[in-house]
């Protein structure tokens, strides 16, 4: 499997943090030197492992932010 390169860009925010330490978080993440796109996943403390999670455009947050405004 090839190295994935990484950089956090900009840490937005932790939603939780699991009893082993690691942290469901939402950051500003550039993937393989590509422009930076809004990434939802867990991280380990260190921020050298990371779970599987889902990135979204400015545009893609925008709706997902529109969606949830619309819950009760």
């Amino acid at each position: 499997m090839a190295d994935i390169k990484f950089e956090i860009v900009k840490s937005i925010g932790v939603l939780s943090t699991s009893e082993k330490g690691w942290s469901k978080e939402l950051n500003l993440v550039s993937w393989n030197d590509r422009p930076a796109k809004y990434d939802l996943r867990e991280w380990s403390p260190d921020h050298e492992m990371m779970s599987k999670g889902i990135t979204l455009s400015k545009e893609e947050l925008q709706a997902l932010k529109a969606l949830l405004a619309g819950l009760e």
